[in-house]
């Protein structure tokens, strides 16, 4: 049951099949740009064992190689050896779409001479950076906005970094603390973080991961986070599969009453996105967590009420269910996620009421009626827009797994994170291993 395209782009989503499988994720995402950005700030190479080839590690890839870097392939791509080299006096970066790239980078320009601008698309053009940029300032860098001020394209002048203490909101985004943490690693001094508000915390969390593999010093106090001056050394850093994209296989096994089995996902991870398989578990799903391995068994879907402050990124995915799910789904706790590569959940609300849905918009969530949990979907043909949102366009094709018609325009959008996605997901409905 073939996810057929008329076109290289476009993709009709085939409805009424049962997923089975088994699928490795792609690796992670945000693992392969962590280890990639630490590796330019640290002392002699970095070996990264299976980095994610994807639209964003690209880009972050073309950053490291403007600002000095060498990075050799080997074995067809499964280990890149970075080593760090002499950063040019100026330099223009185009972070393309790549949210953390942009945040992360002015992190690491910090440290390090010179003078880099950073820029993107229009849609990165609106991610907002004000507080971060402040915080910054507070430990002596200069950011300098070429356009509106809060937001890029902005020149950052690296090499002034001082100690001390700052504070900064991370209300909007958990890159601002990750950034401030690359930018702390590399002062001579200490450096105190205190964090006023903080969504999506376990990315901090990977964050503190990855630096201490490089033999980062980081205490933690309270609400806040201690850096100590400590040289970091290249290592070999291995990029465990992508928790976000497991979820899609996974919701797809719990929509479908299938079975997925997803290879890869240790107990020990410290991706955030490991949660959504309780809120799987909670709808009804069956889900066995292994010692490397999950297996998810679809059953009768139930609504929930969740607080995805924590998950962001998945709430498109818990929306996608929620039609099929028995009463009603409540999402809260996202006002934030207005401002990924979508306005995540207007655009989630538009397309889902475009298919038949019965959804609420909130200032910080979803409210989404179980419609279709006893009752047979609409079946019109519907070409959704993923307003370029590759995880968008990854839910809407789960919804299109028992919502007759639904179409997608470009699914090129999902190479952003996943490339894989449709082949995974033509080989779990086909059911082949």
């Amino acid at each position: 049951m073939t996810v057929w395209s008329s076109s290289s782009a476009e993709r009709a989503i085939p409805t009424g099949g049962t997923v089975a499988g088994s699928v490795t994720p792609p690796p992670s995402k945000s693992l392969t740009q962590r280890y990639l950005l630490i590796a330019l700030l640290a002392e002699g190479p970095t070996l990264i064992e299976s980095p994610l080839r994807s639209g964003d590690t690209e880009a972050t890839r073309a950053a490291l190689v403007a600002l000095g870097a060498r990075i050799e392939e080997s074995d067809e791509g499964a280990t890149l050896r970075v080593e760090p080299g002499e950063p040019p006096a100026r330099a223009v970066i185009q972070c393309a779409a790549n949210g953390t790239l942009l945040r992360l980078l002015m992190g690491v320009s910090a440290s390090r001479p010179g003078r880099w601008t950073l820029d993107g698309t229009a849609r990165l053009r609106e991610r907002p950076v004000g507080p971060l940029a402040d915080a910054l300032g507070a430990l002596g860098v200069v950011v300098r906005y070429l356009g509106r001020p809060g937001y890029a394209p902005l020149e950052v002048a690296g090499g002034r970094l001082t100690g001390g203490a700052v504070t900064v909101d991370a209300s909007r985004s958990s890159q601002f603390v990750s950034a401030l943490l690359l930018a702390a690693v590399g002062c001579p001094e200490p450096v105190e973080i205190s964090v006023s508000a903080l969504v999506s915390a376990p990315y901090v969390d990977l964050t503190l991961r990855c630096l201490a593999s490089f033999g980062a010093r980081v205490e933690r106090s309270g609400a806040g986070l201690r850096v100590m001056p400590t040289p970091l050394r290249g290592c070999r850093a291995r990029v465990e599969p992508d928790a976000s994209s497991a979820c899609y296989p996974a919701a797809a096994a719990a929509l479908t009453g299938g079975r997925v089995l997803l290879r890869g996902l240790g107990a020990d991870s410290a991706q955030g996105d490991l949660r959504f398989l309780d809120l799987l578990r909670r709808m009804g799903a069956h889900v066995d967590r292994q010692a490397d391995d999950v297996v998810v068994v679809g059953g009768a879907l139930e609504a929930i009420e969740a607080d995805l402050s924590a998950l962001p990124d998945q709430v498109p995915t818990l929306a996608a269910l929620a039609p099929f799910a028995r009463g009603m789904t409540r999402i809260s706790g996202v006002p934030h996620l207005r401002l990924k590569e979508s306005d995540r959940l207007a655009v989630m609300a538009r397309q889902l009421g475009r298919l038949g849905a019965t959804v609420r918009e909130l200032a910080d969530g979803l409210e989404v009626e179980g419609t279709w949990a006893d009752a047979t979907p609409p079946g019109e043909e519907v070409v959704v827009d993923p307003h370029g949102d590759h995880r968008i366009a990854m839910s809407l094709a789960l919804v299109g797994l028992r919502r007759a018609g639904v179409r997608i325009p470009d699914g090129r959008v999902v190479e952003k994170s996943y490339p894989g996605f449709w082949d995974d997901l033509d080989a779990l409905l086909e059911g082949r291993e």
